[in-house]
């Protein structure tokens, strides 16, 4: 099985480097780019692109599957883990730092005098 590409949660962006990103927004597909699971229990048709055909210059094919060994796999899921651990303080830091330096600014009208 591949990556459902007719599924609503499928999403895919091509970068200007020609390397395209393909995944699943409900982060349902541990082996995404190149396949999502069996009888996922969120596949759901995009309804937007019913009987549509896809045009060939829409996306570039997929590329070959890596062999990637247990270990590999270990340490990019204990990554992944660490990435998800941190982001919402991570998120929460630069909110804050932007509110400091996004205050109100004043505006000089020209008809009107400076008090």
């Amino acid at each position: 099985m591949t990556m459902r590409e007719e599924c609503k949660n499928y999403q895919s962006r091509t970068y200007d480097s020609g390397e395209v990103m393909r995944t699943c927004s409900l982060d349902l597909a541990p082996e995404a780019p190149w396949r999502c699971p069996e009888n996922c229990p969120a596949y759901a048709p995009r309804s937007a692109d019913v009987g549509w055909v896809r045009g060939s210059l829409v996306e570039p094919p997929l590329e070959e599957e890596p062999n990637i060994d247990e270990d590999s796999l270990e340490m990019l899921e204990e990554a992944e883990e660490v990435v998800n651990d941190i982001g919402p303080s991570v998120i929460s830091e630069v909110e804050k730092e932007r509110s400091k330096n996004s205050s109100p600014k004043r505006f000089k009208l020209p008809w009107k005098k400076n008090s």
